[in-house]
């Protein structure tokens, strides 16, 4: 079951579907900094972490596997993908090198 929270474009389950547990150890300071956050948004500390650290794992998650490029930048790998350069003379001499130690198993 999931709802939909407005403002924040998230996405909550319902806490009978919630059966993952974990702990962080904080400082005093943050715990109160915490408590107050929540305490604004009307939520308990527990929903108010698990919300956050969610969120904080998506954007981190989008930052390390998507790509945003410029549109000259997608030319660019667009024409590299589509045609190719022909492979110069020290790729294939790598080439070579690969096939050789790897015997009859290289193809």
């Amino acid at each position: 079951m999931y709802v939909h929270l407005p403002y924040t474009g998230l996405m909550a389950t319902s806490p009978a579907l919630r059966t993952q547990r974990t702990e962080a150890r904080l400082l005093p300071h943050q715990k109160k900094r915490i408590e107050r956050a929540a305490s604004y948004r009307g939520q308990s500390v527990s929903d108010f972490i698990v919300q956050n650290a969610d969120a904080a794992a998506i954007r981190t998650i989008r930052e390390h596997e998507e790509w945003v490029l410029s549109e000259a930048d997608r030319e660019i790998f667009m024409k590299a993908l589509l045609d190719p350069p022909k492979p110069g003379p020290g790729l294939k001499k790598m080439a070579r090198r690969y096939k050789e130690r790897l015997g009859g198993r290289a193809k």
